[in-house]
């Protein structure tokens, strides 16, 4: 049986020991956005902050969309799950698009929400108010549940810290996820006057799956036969100790590594084995193929893969199981932790004897030669864009490539171009979940910047994802709370994705022929850099392409040196 050593703590209500269970458990805050099911919470924070108990801290966003993309953004730089509360299933509604980005990125987050007062009379915190008939539902996970690992409703004082407890356990387990509990207000609100709890340290930290070593033997020696190896990676480097082996198994073995929509760094983008983000061209020739954390690693209706190429599949959950349909070839399925997987990988392949290879060397100097060409492409292309005007990504990315620091942490959604960036170190680059619920980047990066105050967040998104962050939560939230990061907005003024799709569905097409894309027009554009304005920030429009640079570093130097906000409203071209 495991360990127990309790301690009792002087309480007045549930929702008090709840707040001590948080704080016990390691939460250093509490993201909400309250409702009139939050009373007792509040009352609860109001009396941690008369004793100066300074965690959980309480960080009031606004909207809830924000709220959970902050979560999420904690989260992803540190590996710590975060709690957020929203109000009842109103609140819960609109941070479903963020929770669905959460659930699909394997973000460990600890959901929970008001519930309707239980009764209408005889109790503390019964029904007092008109929205608490309406508001009620009959599952109010339900909205939500396919996204969820675990849903719960709290019942009672005796069962909350194994409720709690057992959240988090499911939370951090692989594959990690969210979890939903609900907390009636007559619960929160009944009165107590003592809470026990478990003081021995409860280990929530992320478990290290290990591989079963005959099928990371049979993976070896597959790769190690392989003329042509690939590595295609879309988030290893979710943990960081992934990448360093990633490294020693492809200087191993000569492997070229493509990271395909990347949301890490998952590898060095600057390695001579880094060959780009488009594993296309490279799928053809390779006869051994190694999908670490990948859940899409080419588009079988764009991409033909050599038909006998070995495909062998690597994660905490190789085959994604809650997707509804993926049919990628797959000779191996190996759940395990990436790093743990891929080092088991690297010493069974050595022992192949891949070191005295002479293919290894040849294959090592051909693969570099191919990563300086398409470095000079991706270079050629930047130039040649850079009198265009409006702007293009492509200048505008290499543009934000140049100002990177050793501080610098840039958090993507969609329109920065990874060619014209260099992406080494773990942790400096974040891209936008799989989900693609527009809206992640700004709450995100806010979130990076609440992780580590110290490093400069610097946020690209599209003028759509800026609209669907909710900018004036965003913006409040960096003003209350100290957190200036700088936004760059690559404003085309339209959904660029809506118009390539079309295009490439119908290239011969009316709307290709008249150049009319209805429902994808988001102009006339608005001033985007006045919202900052309105929070103390600075706002800045660029229009020309020679004006990019410098506005870069005054934006910069309101955040590094000012500690204000900024947003940069870049006019770009439709591409």
């Amino acid at each position: 049986m495991a360990e127990r050593r309790e301690t009792a703590i002087p309480v007045e209500t549930t929702a008090q020991a709840y707040l001590e269970l948080l704080r016990a458990r390691g939460f250093e805050y509490f993201f909400g956005n309250a409702g009139t099911d939050f009373g007792p919470l509040v009352d609860a924070f109001a009396r941690f902050e008369a004793e100066a108990k300074d965690r959980p801290r309480p960080i009031t966003v606004p909207h809830e969309f924000v709220a959970v993309s902050m979560a999420h953004g904690v989260t992803m730089c540190t590996g710590r799950p975060q709690v957020v509360m929203t109000h009842t299933i109103v609140g819960t509604a609109n941070c479903a698009g963020a929770l669905i980005n959460a659930a699909r990125a394997n973000i460990p987050l600890f959901m929970t929400a008001g519930r309707t007062p239980l009764v209408e009379s005889g109790l503390l915190g019964a029904r007092d108010l008109h929205i608490h008939w309406a508001q009620e539902a009959y599952d109010q996970a339900g909205m939500i549940r396919e996204f969820l690992k675990w849903d719960y409703e709290l019942r009672n004082f005796v069962q909350l810290e194994a409720v709690v407890d057992r959240a988090l356990s499911i939370a951090t387990a692989e594959p990690q996820g969210i979890v939903y509990l609900t907390l009636p207000r007559e619960v929160l609100a009944e009165p107590q006057t003592e809470f026990r709890l478990n003081t021995v340290p409860a280990d929530f930290r992320r478990e290290r799956l290990q591989p079963e070593p005959e099928l990371v033997e049979r993976a070896a020696a597959r790769l190690a036969a392989a003329t042509w190896p690939l590595l295609i990676t879309t988030r290893l480097g979710r943990d960081p100790g992934a990448v360093e082996a990633a490294v020693e198994l492809s200087e191993t073995l000569a492997t070229p590594v493509v990271e395909f929509n990347p949301t890490h760094v998952n590898f060095p983008s600057s390695h001579p084995h880094h060959l780009g983000f488009d594993p296309a061209p490279l799928l053809g020739r390779s006869d051994a193929i190694l999908v670490v954390e990948s859940d899409v690693p080419w588009f079988p209706s764009r991409t033909g893969v050599n038909p006998d190429a070995r495909v062998i599949h690597v994660g905490s959950d190789p085959l994604f199981a809650r997707y509804p349909i993926r049919t990628f070839p797959m000779e191996l399925a190996i759940r395990g932790d990436a790093a743990t997987t891929l080092e088991a990988l690297t010493s069974e392949v050595k022992r192949h004897g891949t070191n005295q290879n002479p293919m290894i060397s040849r294959r090592s100097a051909a693969l570099r030669g191919e990563h300086d060409g398409q470095r000079e492409a991706w270079r050629a292309a930047a130039l040649a864009a850079q009198g265009d005007s409006p702007i293009d990504f492509d200048w505008l990315s290499r543009c934000i490539g140049e100002v990177l620091e050793d501080d610098t942490t840039l958090v993507n959604e969609y329109d920065l171009r990874l060619t014209q960036v260099s992406r080494d170190r773990p942790g400096a680059f974040f891209s936008h979940s799989p989900a693609g619920c527009l809206g992640w980047g700004v709450g995100a990066a806010l979130g990076a910047k609440l992780a580590d105050p110290s490093r400069t967040i610097i946020a690209t998104v599209g003028d759509g994802a800026y609209i669907f962050s909710v900018p004036t939560a965003a913006h409040m939230v960096s003003a209350t709370y100290n957190l200036p990061i700088l936004v760059v907005i690559f404003n085309n003024a339209g959904w660029g994705a809506v118009r390539k799709t079309t295009q490439d569905l119908f290239p011969n097409g009316w709307a290709v022929k008249t150049g009319i894309f209805p429902l994808s027009d988001l102009r006339p554009s608005p001033a985007y850099e006045k919202i900052v304005e309105a929070h103390g920030g600075y706002g800045e429009r660029v229009e020309r392409p020679e004006q990019v640079r410098p506005a870069l570093r005054r934006a910069l130097k309101a955040v590094r040196e000012e500690g204000r906000q900024a947003v940069l409203n870049v006019i770009c071209k439709r591409e």
